[in-house]
């Protein structure tokens, strides 16, 4: 991977938004998004199918992430603009429809998410402390958090600073306590490497690295903020590949661990198999502590996601995909203010639904749809030179990119594949809606200019 240069870098965007994201915050900020609140529960799902050798679909996973990732750095540099994929699909394809559809798929899939976290937030983690009724509870934070969300961009990546350290503390006591154990002569390195009996291990480990998969959605989100970085061609590359290597790491030895302090078959019947990993190392650490750090884990991933999505918003309202009144911004703050109303809105209805686990699936698929898109799009747009530096991916990888994503994809069930049907028929009414109310538009205008 090497530096595209056209001409002297020139990282100005001319933006209105505020460039007040750091290399450091940027790092952060995709650490925190990818770790998320998924791996406190994603060892029991994974034991299922691979047994004890938990760290083969998280390292498949990853490799596949990386595909992905390197043709975002491309882009991002590129075309430092927030609306990330959506902008890349209508510069690559130059049709309307196809850019809006894109975005929609990241709006989609980022306030589903934020609707499925706003209820794990409101659940059992929450009860722990307080018994509230879930939906009501779910709708006031996710208040909370668009109000975080409008105090600016360098307020909620400080934020998101505390939390990531708090969730990763939590994936730390798993690996320490773990070796506390096996200092002490407990557990068994044997099944880090058992697949179950019945398994094909190569089979077992691509059915799992869907799951694993899930667990490192969340770098593309920070395409969506690129706009408010400072000095994206530097900062961006290193901050997107450091913090995915990072989470890589760390979930690998979070699957080592709790390979050896547990069998699988205790893992998959434990609906917080990173807690029961903790208890069997018989190290005095209070369940309480592993509620918390949940619930911030969630928080994070929740603030984070709505981050997105309001940014998402703002970025169509500027191409003109979405009604320009989503493009306003806070004077002072310099935040997407009716951007993020407007997602927080559709994210509080969907809490509504109460059951997230299939459309937690379709978020995926959604974003398997996007990754194909931005894998193509790199490509497309090698012949268009731009007057600044900017990252440029081996060509072999966007190619591996989209093949990796049609893999996957194949693997998603039917039901799946209706419900991202449904969402992407609601997305084609409102761009045909929002294109009707353009065309009024400039009928009213060249109605009163003559």
């Amino acid at each position: 991977m090497t530096s595209d240069t056209a001409a002297p870098p020139q990282d100005g965007t001319g933006s209105k938004l505020k460039q007040a994201v750091t290399g450091p915050l940027l790092f952060l900020f995709i650490l925190g998004d990818v770790l998320g609140a998924g791996i406190y529960a994603l060892m029991g799902t994974l034991s299922k199918d691979v047994g004890g050798a938990l760290w083969a679909p998280l390292l498949l996973a990853l490799l596949l992430a990386l595909l992905t990732a390197g043709s975002y750095a491309e882009l991002v540099t590129k075309y430092p603009k927030a609306g990330g994929a959506a902008v890349f699909a209508e510069r690559a394809y130059k049709v309307p429809l196809v850019s809006f559809l894109v975005g929609f798929s990241m709006l989609a899939a980022g306030v589903t998410s934020a609707a499925g976290l706003s209820l794990a937030f409101a659940g059992d983690y929450l009860g722990t402390f307080i018994d509230v009724p879930p939906v009501p509870a779910a709708i006031v934070f996710l208040a909370l958090v668009a109000c975080l969300n409008a105090r600016g961009i360098s307020d909620s990546l400080r934020s998101n600073v505390v939390m990531t350290i708090i969730e990763l503390s939590g994936l730390v006591i798993v690996i320490v306590t773990v070796a506390v154990m096996m200092g002490g002569g407990g557990g068994d390195v044997s099944r880090v490497g058992a697949f179950p009996a019945e398994a094909n291990p190569a089979l077992a480990t691509l059915s799992a690295a869907i799951v694993a998969y899930y667990s490192f959605v969340g770098f593309e989100t920070s395409a969506n903020v690129a706009e408010e970085v400072r000095e994206p061609r530097k900062v961006y590359p290193r901050a997107l590949f450091g913090s995915l290597a990072t989470a890589g790491v760390v979930y690998v030895l979070v699957a080592l661990a709790s390979s050896i302090a547990l069998p699988a078959s205790e893992l998959s019947d434990s609906s917080g198999p990173l807690l029961a990993v903790v208890a069997a190392t018989g190290v005095p650490i209070p369940d309480w502590v592993f509620s918390i750090i949940a619930l911030v884990a969630v928080a994070n991933g929740a603030l984070l996601t709505m981050i997105m999505a309001s940014r998402v918003t703002y970025g169509m309202a500027e191409q003109r995909l979405l009604p320009r009144l989503l493009g306003k911004v806070l004077p002072n703050r310099k935040t997407p203010w009716t951007a993020i109303v407007a997602t927080t809105v559709v994210a509080m209805l969907l809490t509504l639904v109460g059951d997230v686990g299939t459309l937690a699936e379709t978020v995926v698929l959604l974003l398997l749809v996007v990754f194909i898109s931005t894998n193509v799009a790199v490509l497309v747009l090698r012949k268009d030179r731009v007057e600044h530096e900017h990252f440029r991916v081996w060509t072999f990888m966007p190619v591996l990119g989209v093949a990796s994503c049609i893999l996957l994809l194949t693997q998603q069930s039917g039901q799946v594949w209706l419900y991202a049907a449904v969402l992407l028929a609601v997305g084609v009414v409102l761009y045909f809606i929002a294109r009707a109310s353009r065309g009024r538009d400039r009928t009213d205008s060249g109605t009163s200019a003559s």
